[in-house]
């Protein structure tokens, strides 16, 4: 297989996994003692901020070259993100999608699904949100929440489980067949860093929503999701769609390594802009604009 990375590519580190409440605990203390949670230290990158950006602007403007070309060509492109909680999947779609137009470079993020989706072939509401001519879909999250999280947090039955597993590899050969060109990534954390990224989570007042009860439940299962992973790359490390497991623990050079990887994927040209002038505006033919204490302004607080 086409892979970076064996199967077991993020085994369990440490026993810290174990039935282990990701600080939890210390975070209630402190809230009932008044004070902030401690943060804790940052992980250093072996990237420099300054080489780190001028890196990523350089990216940037390779995929608004690629944006250009799969709208040029009408090519259809989907992108799967998969990986562990705080893998770092969002912050590397984000750094994607920046600089790109939003209806020729989508993301998929669907919640659960609903009572009549719950009835649905497990592929149908997914296979909605495919891409038309012209367009890049990035999942973040995707079909596979029935190979992992599902069967680890007990969400489906056994034998849904394993027609997941007999179906998907399928489903993706005819995704590919069909024109499509799908791109799948795994990140691969170790227990270490996701811990100190859950308990920065719990420090930090405007990411603390990112850090829920299911990824806390999650987190105490840490060896039922790597079992699931070696399983799931099993079945689904695919010819026609392997897997791409880029490693994570370094979030700045996770994103560009993954950028870099999603670009050399794709072979794609400089598509030529056409020569624009601007045009010259209208006469006023006697428009007066009202008075400006007619309208209601935000205030300017800063």
């Amino acid at each position: 297989m086409a892979t970076t990375a064996a199967p077991g590519g993020d085994p369990p580190q440490g026993p810290s996994s174990a039935g282990s409440d990701t600080g939890s605990g210390a975070d209630s203390a402190a809230d009932a003692e008044g004070e902030a949670p401690v943060r804790p230290p940052k992980r250093k990158s072996r990237l420099s901020r300054r080489k780190y950006e001028q890196e990523l602007k350089l990216l940037q403007q390779e995929l608004a070259r690629l944006q250009r070309w799969i709208r040029h060509k009408g090519l259809k492109v989907v992108v799967i993100f998969e990986g562990r909680d705080a893998a770092g999947k969002g912050s590397t779609i984000k750094r994607i999608t920046e600089r790109l137009n939003p209806r020729v470079v989508r993301v998929v993020a669907l919640g659960t699904p609903s009572d009549r989706e719950k009835t649905q072939w497990w592929f149908q509401r997914y296979a909605e949100e495919l891409p038309a001519a012209g367009e890049m879909v990035l999942f973040d999250r995707s079909w596979y929440n029935r190979g992992l999280v599902e069967p680890v947090m007990g969400f489906c039955t056994d034998d849904e489980y394993e027609e997941f597993l007999r179906s998907c590899p399928e489903f993706e050969r005819m995704i590919v067949r069909s024109g499509i060109i799908l791109i799948k990534y795994w990140f691969s954390v170790s227990d270490e860093e996701q811990e100190r990224r859950f308990q920065s989570r719990i420090a930090d007042p405007a990411r603390r929503w990112k850090l829920s009860p299911m990824d806390l439940e999650a987190r105490t299962r840490w060896v039922d999701f790597s079992r699931a992973k070696d399983t799931l790359f099993a079945h689904t490390d695919i010819k026609q769609a392997p897997w791409w497991v880029v490693e994570a623990d370094d979030k700045r050079a996770a994103r560009l390594n993954c950028i870099a990887h999603l670009l050399s994927q794709v072979p794609y040209e400089a598509v030529p802009w056409e020569h624009v002038e601007l045009p010259e505006r209208s006469p006023s033919g006697g428009y007066v604009r009202p008075p400006m204490s007619d309208q209601t302004f935000v205030p300017e607080l800063y």
